[in-house]
């Protein structure tokens, strides 16, 4: 049996256990719509290779306590029977974060992992909205999620959960020339 719960953001080392690395086999590609427009275009790459992010320097769960204030942060776990096979982690109230926007109305799903072993059984979209639920309760009308063009999977599963494509960053890592910034946002207003 699977079960969720909110666990103090302490937990974030095993949080970060749990594998984020998935293969990249597929890539939405940027295509020029004219006069700035834009579109996605989805085709498969022709080396497919394993993305992990944790794996970047500096990045990972046990390294966002040093960089941002977490202290109004939320980590909801997953696990069956017992075992952590899951989790989603909500930046709220950070003046530090510039993905908040400076705004009280805004909290970001940071990061959301399920287990390799786990995926394709709902485990994502159980804990997608549990962190609805989780910044509804904090007064948000927003959550948004940054993910990478590099990431049909995800792209795909945050569409299905309602969230729109409300923005295109071509230009967002300059070291990832070849990754864009796609940022959804979800409706919190909005019934489930």
């Amino acid at each position: 049996m699977i079960t969720l719960h909110e666990e103090p953001l302490s937990a974030l080392d095993e949080h970060g256990r749990v594998p984020i690395a998935f293969p990249v086999t597929r890539v939405l590609e940027v295509v020029d719509g004219g006069l700035g427009g834009l579109a996605l275009a989805e085709r498969t790459v022709e080396e497919p290779w394993i993305k992990d992010y944790d794996a970047i320097h500096g990045e990972g769960p046990r390294r966002w306590a040093d960089r941002f204030d977490v202290s109004r942060w939320g980590l909801i776990a997953a696990r069956e029977d017992g075992a952590r096979i899951g989790g989603a982690v909500i930046a709220f109230g950070s003046d530090d974060v510039h993905m908040l926007e400076g705004r009280r109305d805004l909290a970001v799903l940071w990061d959301l992992r399920v287990a390799p072993d786990a995926r394709g059984r709902g485990v994502g979209a159980r804990l997608f909205h549990a962190a609805c639920g989780w910044a509804a309760a904090r007064g948000c009308r927003w959550l948004k999620v940054e993910t990478q063009n590099i990431n049909v999977g995800a792209c795909r599963f945050y569409a299905r959960q309602g969230c729109v494509l409300g923005g295109i960053n071509r230009f967002a890592y300059p070291g990832l020339p070849d990754e864009v910034q796609l940022l959804w946002y979800r409706d919190l207003r909005r019934a489930e």
